[in-house]
């Protein structure tokens, strides 16, 4: 007994300094503002706004349950505990080690957010998947990376809209653009970036052939307001055009899809999932913002490595990632070496170990 009463101690002690480290006290604050906005007669009257500061408001209060709860049975626990050292009844002892034990892995759960404490990982994520060399085979590799990614999105309770998608021919896709939005989305997702290969035998090929597919997936934060980033309207080119796929029918009867380019580095951004020509090109000029923003973090990060000496190329085609599904069944994380047996379970979007794997590998490498 007078060991797990010192473990809850212990437990305890860690609670306070995560809470202090995660700024719960700050997030409560925070939280206590939204609830104000929202008791504004006029909240609803912008319904965006109001969906966007609920949802925020949802996860806060969300975290901040999870945390208050532990600390509160943890405390509790220890009250308890010191109180049966007196008692010596092993039934309760028995019950009392068993939610101790149930307490520290709560923890352990909960001090997985101490991984996500990069500049951006709060934020929410801009996803885009793009098919790899190889026609039929490689856009349907595309379209399975996208659905297991939006069952993962699922899975989180995030809010994920795709902004612009191009159609494979007989099957798949040839790219897609979408948007999360939720806490901690891009610190989830950025686990994702880079060039994932797939080994099957291909439903496509008659002889029934081994094939080797590849695609891309970017994942970026969104960033609302950069004061770093700012874009000259003289550096960008501003197309319109019909807008395909699906929609009510002035969507692909107007010029309501925008393709921004910016001409300094070529990138380009297009948008259609809106009716509206002026929604799709206020969303076109967030993404390109959050491109450049990242292009110039990664530039900044790219002068201080040569500085020490330690820089590597990191192009996109950089594998991070293998699914066999034949000869044998394994998913490999080739950066955190992390293992699946089970591809069909990881393709269904049960992503997570694989993202906390990639965490902790990044945390042991900063």
């Amino acid at each position: 007994m007078k060991e797990q009463v010192q473990q809850l101690k212990v437990l305890k002690k860690g609670i306070t300094s995560v809470w202090s480290l995660l700024k719960i006290d700050e997030m409560i604050a925070q939280m206590h503002a939204l609830e104000k906005e929202m008791q504004d007669p006029d909240f609803w009257k912008d319904q965006t706004n109001a969906k966007k500061v609920s949802k925020q408001h949802e996860e806060f209060k969300s975290e901040i349950d999870k945390w208050t709860k532990l600390k509160e049975e943890v405390v509790e626990l220890v009250e308890l505990g010191i109180e049966l050292e007196k008692e010596k009844d092993e039934s309760v002892e028995a019950d009392f080690v068993k939610r101790t034990g149930e307490l520290k892995e709560q923890f352990e759960s909960l001090e997985f957010y101490m991984l996500l404490d990069g500049e951006h990982d709060k934020k929410n994520a801009i996803v885009s998947v793009h098919a790899g060399s190889g026609g039929t085979e490689a856009q349907d590799w595309a379209e399975m990376l996208l659905r297991m990614l939006l069952r993962y999105c699922e899975k989180k309770k995030w809010d994920a809209t795709i902004i612009d998608e191009s159609r494979g021919g007989e099957t798949g896709i040839k790219s897609v653009v979408f948007r999360v939005s939720g806490r901690y989305a891009y610190g989830h997702l950025k686990s994702e970036h880079g060039t994932h290969r797939l080994v099957r035998i291909s439903p496509f090929d008659a002889e029934k052939m081994r094939h080797t597919s590849f695609a891309l997936v970017e994942v970026i934060p969104e960033i609302e307001d950069s004061e770093e980033v700012k874009i000259d309207p003289k550096d960008i080119r501003i197309d319109t055009f019909m807008a395909g796929g699906h929609g009510g029918q002035s969507v692909n009867t107007t010029y309501s899809a925008v393709r921004i380019v910016h001409k300094p580095t070529n990138i380009t951004v297009q948008c259609q999932n809106e009716r509206s020509q002026l929604q799709n090109k206020e969303t076109a000029l967030k993404i390109l913002a959050s491109k450049l923003q990242k292009l110039k973090e990664e530039e900044e990060k790219k002068e201080k490595e040569e500085l020490r000496g330690e820089y590597k190329s990191a192009e996109w085609g950089n594998q991070i990632r293998s699914y066999v599904l034949h000869p044998y069944k394994m998913v490999k994380d080739l950066r955190s070496k992390y293992e699946s047996p089970d591809p069909e379970k990881v393709l269904d979007g049960d992503l997570q170990e694989l993202v906390d794997a990639y965490l902790k590998w990044i945390k042991s490498n900063s």
